[in-house]
């Protein structure tokens, strides 16, 4: 497709490019996108005949647009994650937050504290698949050495002790600006209070939240990744030593060089016992709380035939034909 025009809040127009490589398999003729933040909205025009197609149709809208012999769905589970970074030590909010001065142990009793799988059926209605790792258990890169852990109270309790930090222990808690981010947070700030943490969750602009990242302006961070087709994209940028999505403080130089013999093998084999070495040291003291995968929802017109969802989320419409 080519550019045609863009409208600032209402729309990107493009048309069919007649030089396409594979023209031929390319059967509608103009796409017009229109940002529409509420999900609601977007939901609504779909059923309405307004759009043929939407992204990032709520997992609780399923039941919905099942039974709506107008709509269909292409849906995967996306090759990225969702989880909680924790600050390890940088900046002032990092050096005196928990994580900064309770180790390790403080991340695990966080850890253990939440229940993923809860996490999933109060905002998910079960839909996405819970996780513990930067690939999804339906990976072949997956850890099996390494499965997903149940909540423990107790052992949450007893960490948070052992951390030297007294309960109730205060968090600052930063969390994007969108309806499904707000309410896990909601879910794990209710969790982690029985354990003795008090998640304060501050609810921020994603951009602005992604800078507060940066400078360290954080003790917890609710964030996601969409996520690389081959394993070292969802983990050597943010785990290497200074690395670009490294901004919780961790450094480890035997994860570093286990990081770059992944990077050095074709094997799975080879590679997959690489990450398992550094998944050990990872899953318990890297700063990251991996939790769950979500599930890609595009719901669109019965009209649309030959559509085919990827788990990276992105929409393809090479195949696809939209029936008069």
């Amino acid at each position: 497709y080519k550019f045609v025009e863009r409208v600032q809040q209402d729309r990107i127009v493009l048309a069919k490019f007649a030089g396409y490589w594979n023209a031929k398999d390319v059967h509608i003729d103009r796409v017009i996108y229109r940002p529409i933040a509420d999900s609601t909205a977007r939901l609504a025009n779909l059923q309405s005949g307004s759009l043929d197609l939407i992204e990032r149709a709520l997992a609780t809208d399923l039941k919905q647009i099942k039974a709506d012999p107008k709509l269909k769905l292409a849906t995967e589970i996306e090759i990225g994650f969702q989880g909680l970074n924790v600050n390890l030590g940088v900046g002032p909010l990092g050096k005196e937050g928990p994580f900064g001065k309770g180790g390790p142990k403080a991340m695990q009793a966080l850890e253990a504290a939440i229940d993923r799988d809860a996490i999933n059926q109060v905002a998910f209605n079960g839909e996405y698949l819970s996780g513990n790792q930067w690939v999804s258990p339906k990976n072949p890169y997956y850890q099996e050495k390494f499965p997903v852990p149940k909540r423990d109270v107790a052992k949450a309790k007893k960490l948070l002790e052992d951390s030297g930090l007294k309960a109730p222990v205060a968090v600052d808690f930063m969390v994007p600006n969108n309806p499904e981010s707000r309410q896990v947070a909601e879910v794990i700030q209710a969790m982690a209070l029985e354990a003795g943490f008090d998640m304060k969750i501050r609810v921020t602009e994603f951009a602005t939240s992604l800078k507060e990242a940066e400078q360290g302006n954080y003790q917890a961070y609710f964030v996601g990744w969409s996520g690389r087709v081959d394993p070292d994209g969802n983990a050597y940028i943010f785990n290497k030593c200074g690395a670009p999505q490294n901004n919780r403080g961790f450094c480890d130089k035997a994860v570093d060089a286990l990081l770059d013999e992944a990077r050095s093998k074709t094997a799975v084999a080879d590679r997959k016992a690489a990450y398992e070495k550094a998944a050990a040291k990872l899953l318990t003291e890297g700063g990251i709380i991996y939790l769950y995968h979500r599930l890609v929802i595009i719901a669109h017109t019965a009209k649309l035939e030959g559509y085919k969802q990827l788990p990276d989320g992105l929409v393809r419409l090479v195949g696809a034909k939209l029936k008069p």
